[in-house]
C-alpha cells in the first residue's frame, strides 16, 4: 500500500457522533510479554533436545489461566525452555523440580515411590504426555506457594486410591496448588485417587482447567479453603464421570466460570453422586451451557454465594437446582465460545482426555494431522518450506503441520486457496531460530516483465483458510537504501488473503507494509488473529481490509532507511459493515523519537469512498513515540469520518481524549468485544 503522492477528490460525509467501534476484553494493560527468550524478554534460551515435544505443546492457555495479572502476563509453562524426554521419577522430579524453564515430556509409565508422593514443581514448566504413553500411577504433583506459569496436558494420572472411599488419612491428590497462580491443566485423564483428582487451595488464582476426564473418585475437585475471596478460575469441557461430590466445590472464588463440562452419574453403578457444582461462601459463578445427566443436586449455593444460570441442559437429575444473585462477565476478562449443552457427551467422549496426536481435538472434530518435515541439511522430507506446503494435497479436509527446523530460509512461500488447514510452526526453541526471509519489493521487476506491485511482494503470501504460523521469523529485508532508484519501496513480509488465520508466537518483521490482513474479496470475510507476536516497521505496517485482532503482543516501531523517525502503524480498508483492525492488550516501542508516529491513518484503497476504516487501540501501552493526535487524514480521506478510536490505554504515548483523540465510553466498551470480531470463530492451536 503506498504512501499518497497525490490528493485524491475528498468524499464529503458526515462525522458519527456515536462511534461503531468494536473493542476486546478488559484485560490489564500489557507492560512487558511472556514470549519466550527471543527479544529479550526473558533470559537467555535454550537448545532443544533432540526428542522433540508433541507438536501442540507449545500452546498458551485460555480462560483465567490467559489473563495478566500478578506480574504474570498469560501461562506458557517452559515455552521456550529446553526440551527433554523422561521416562523415571528421578528424571521427571529433576526437571520439574528445576529453577530454570523446561518442556517436560512424559514418555512412559512412571510409578511413584513412595505411594502418593507429590512432585513439587516449580514455575515456567510444560509437562505434557507423549500422546497417550504418559502415566503417572500412584502420586501427582503439588504447586506451593508463588509457583506460577505451569501447564500440566495429556497426562493420566491415577491410582493412589488406598481402598477407603472416603479417605480422610491420605492427601493423595492428583494436582494440588496451595497459593499457586498462572496454572493450565488440559486434556488430562484424572481418576482413582485417595483424596482429590484436582485441589485448588489457599488464594491459588488464574487457573484454567480444560478437556480432563475426571472420574472414579470421591471427591472431584475443590477450590477455596480460605477466608479470601481471591481465586479467579475457569472449568470448561471437562467430563466429570462417576464421581461423588465436589463436583466442583467452590468456596470463596472472586469469579469462577463453569460452561461446556459434561456430569454424568451412569445408572447401575455403586457410585452415586450427592451433588453437582456448589457454590460456596462469597463465590461468584458464572455456569453455562453445561449438562447434567442423572446427577442428584447438581447445582446447589450458600445463602452468601451467587450462581447465574445460562444455557444449562438437566437430563434425569433430581433435588436441588439452584441460581440466584449477581455475578460477572466472562468476556470481559476473556474470549470463549460455547458449544450447545445437549452436544457435550459427543464432543466431550470424542475430544477430553491425553489426545494420540495433534489435531485430535473434538472441538475441531478433525482426524489426526499429518507432519511434513522441512529441514536445509536433508534431514526432512523437504528442504524448502514451498516444496511441502506443494506436497500437501489439493482440498485437503484435514490439519497438515509442516514443522520446520531451524534455519534462514531464503525463499518465497506460497499456500494457494485450495490448501486449508496448514500450519507452518518452527521447532526452534525460539521464534528466532527459524526465519523465512526474502527481499522483493513493489518496485522490484518480475521476470518476464512488470513489477511485483505491493501485494505480490510478500515473502510469505497465505491464501488458504483455517492457516496457522507458530515459533518462527517471517521477514522482508528489502534494503530501501540501496535501491532509492526503484519506484515502489513497499516491501510486504506476510500477506493473508483468507479467513481463520491465527498466528501465534511469531514476529513479523519489514519497513513499509510488513503486514497485510487482507480478504479473498471485498465481499468476503476475512478474519485474522495474531497472539503473542512480535510486529515490526515503520510506514503503514499493519493494513489491509480483513477483520483482525492483534492481542498480546508487540508491535515495534523503526527509523526510516535515511534514520528519521516517522511513520504510521495501522492503515485499515475495512468494508463498511465489517469489523477493522483490533489493537488490544499489546505494547507499542521501538528506538524512534518522541512524538514521531501516528497511531493509524484511513486507506480507501483506490479511492472508494464506500469502504469505512476502523481501528480501536486499547488496553496497551503506548511509548513516547506516538503523537498526541494519534490519527491522521490520508489521500483526501478524513479520519474522523472514519472509525478510530482509543480505550484505556497508558505510557507516555497515552493521551486524554478530545476532539483529535476520542476515546471509546465504557458503554461502547462492553458492548463491543473480541467475540464480535471474530464473530463465532475461537482460535485454538492445532
Amino acid at each position: 500500500m503506498s504512501e499518497p503522492r497525490s490528493k485524491a477528490r475528498p468524499r464529503h460525509r458526515r462525522s458519527r457522533t456515536a462511534l461503531a467501534v468494536g473493542v476486546p476484553l478488559a484485560l490489564t494493560a500489557a507492560g512487558t510479554f511472556a514470549y519466550g527468550t527471543d527479544l529479550g524478554v526473558l533470559g537467555s534460551s535454550v537448545q532443544q533436545a533432540s526428542a522433540a515435544a508433541p507438536t501442540w505443546a507449545a500452546d498458551t492457555a485460555d480462560g483465567f489461566a490467559s489473563v495478566n495479572s500478578l506480574g504474570q502476563n498469560g501461562t506458557y509453562g517452559g515455552r521456550g525452555g529446553q526440551i527433554v524426554t523422561v521416562t523415571t521419577q528421578a528424571e521427571l522430579e529433576k526437571y520439574a523440580t528445576a529453577t530454570q524453564p523446561y518442556v517436560i515430556v512424559v514418555a512412559g509409565t512412571i510409578a511413584m515411590n513412595p505411594v502418593g508422593k507429590e512432585i513439587k514443581v516449580q514455575s515456567d514448566k510444560t509437562i505434557v504426555g507423549r500422546g497417550t504413553a504418559g502415566h503417572i500411577v500412584g502420586g501427582g504433583f503439588f504447586l506451593g506457594q508463588g509457583v506460577h506459569n505451569v501447564i500440566i496436558r495429556n497426562l493420566t494420572i491415577r491410582d493412589a486410591y488406598q481402598g477407603i472411599w472416603n479417605d480422610k488419612d491420605h492427601d493423595f491428590d492428583a494436582i494440588q496448588m496451595d497459593g499457586a497462580h498462572h496454572v493450565w491443566i488440559d486434556h488430562n485423564d484424572l481418576r482413582h485417587m485417595a483424596d482429590g483428582l484436582i485441589d485448588v487451595r489457599k488464594d491459588s488464582t488464574n487457573v484454567t482447567v480444560s478437556w480432563n476426564k475426571l472420574s472414579d473418585n470421591n471427591k472431584t475437585f475443590g477450590i477455596g479453603w480460605t477466608e479470601n475471596v481471591k481465586t479467579d478460575i475457569t472449568i470448561h469441557h471437562n467430563w466429570i464421570r462417576e464421581t461423588e461430590q465436589r463436583n466442583p466445590s467452590t468456596d470463596n472464588a472472586a469469579h469462577a466460570h463453569l460452561y461446556n463440562n459434561f456430569l454424568e452419574d451412569a445408572p447401575g453403578t455403586a457410585i452415586k453422586s450427592a451433588y453437582g457444582n456448589y457454590s460456596r461462601g462469597g463465590t461468584k459463578m458464572v455456569l453455562e451451557n453445561s449438562l447434567f445427566q442423572g446427577v442428584k443436586n447438581p447445582v446447589i449455593k450458600d445463602s452468601g454465594a451467587a450462581v447465574v444460570q445460562r444455557g444449562n441442559s438437566f437430563s434425569g437429575t433430581s433435588g436441588r437446582n439452584e441460581s440466584g444473585g449477581t455475578a460477572f462477565d466472562p468476556k470481559t476478562y476473556y474470549p470463549y465460545s460455547l458449544d450447545k449443552a445437549t452436544d457435550l457427551p459427543s464432543v466431550l467422549k470424542a475430544g477430553a482426555g491425553p489426545r494420540a496426536s495433534v489435531g485430535t481435538t473434538a472441538s475441531t472434530k478433525a482426524a489426526a494431522a499429518t507432519t511434513l518435515t522441512v529441514a536445509q541439511d536433508g534431514s526432512g522430507q523437504y528442504r524448502t518450506v514451498q516444496a511441502a506446503v506443494n506436497a500437501v494435497p489439493a482440498n485437503n479436509s484435514s490439519r497438515v503441520v509442516i514443522a520446520v527446523k531451524p534455519g534462514t530460509y531464503r525463499e518465497l512461500v506460497k499456500v494457494p486457496s485450495n490448501k486449508p488447514h496448514v500450519t507452518i510452526q518452527g521447532t526452534g526453541g525460539s521464534r528466532k531460530d527459524t526465519t523465512i526471509v526474502y527481499n522483493n519489493a513493489s518496485g522490484t521487476p518480475k521476470p518476464g516483465g512488470g513489477t511485483y506491485g505491493t501485494g505480490g511482494s510478500a515473502t510469505v503470501a497465505v491464501e488458504a483458510d483455517d492457516f496457522q504460523a507458530r515459533n518462527l521469523t517471517i521477514s522482508n529485508d528489502f534494503d530501501e537504501k540501496a535501491n532509492q532508484s526503484l519506484n515502489g519501496h513497499q516491501a510486504v513480509a506476510l500477506r493473508t488473503a483468507a479467513d481463520k488465520v491465527f498466528l501465534d508466537g511469531i514476529i513479523v518483521s519489514g519497513d513499509q507494509d510488513t503486514l497485510l490482513l487482507d480478504t479473498a474479496a471485498k465481499d468476503k470475510l476475512g478474519r485474522v488473529y495474531v497472539s503473542n507476536s512480535y510486529v515490526i516497521g515503520n510506514v503503514d505496517f499493519i493494513f489491509g481490509r480483513a477483520t483482525a485482532v492483534i492481542n498480546r503482543s508487540v508491535i515495534t516501531l523503526k527509523k526510516r532507511w535515511n534514520g528519521t523517525s516517522a511513520g504510521y502503524i495501522a492503515a485499515p480498508s475495512t468494508a463498511a459493515n465489517r469489523k477493522g483492525f483490533l489493537i488490544a492488550d499489546s505494547t507499542v516501542n521501538g528506538d524512534v523519537s518522541a512524538g514521531s508516529f501516528y497511531l493509524g491513518r484511513p486507506w480507501h484503497a483506490g479511492g472508494d469512498a464506500s469502504l469505512d476504516p476502523q481501528a480501536t487501540v486499547r488496553n496497551t501501552n503506548l511509548s513516547n513515540a506516538i503523537k498526541s493526535a494519534p490519527w491522521t487524514d490520508m489521500s483526501g480521506f478524513s479520519w474522523k469520518d472514519d472509525r478510530f478510536a482509543e480505550y484505556k490505554n497508558s505510557g507516555a504515548g497515552a493521551g486524554p481524549a478530545s476532539t483529535n483523540r476520542p476515546h471509546l465510553s465504557d458503554a461502547q466498551a462492553a458492548n463491543q468485544e473480541v467475540a464480535d470480531w471474530l464473530a463465532g470463530w475461537t482460535p485454538s492451536a492445532s
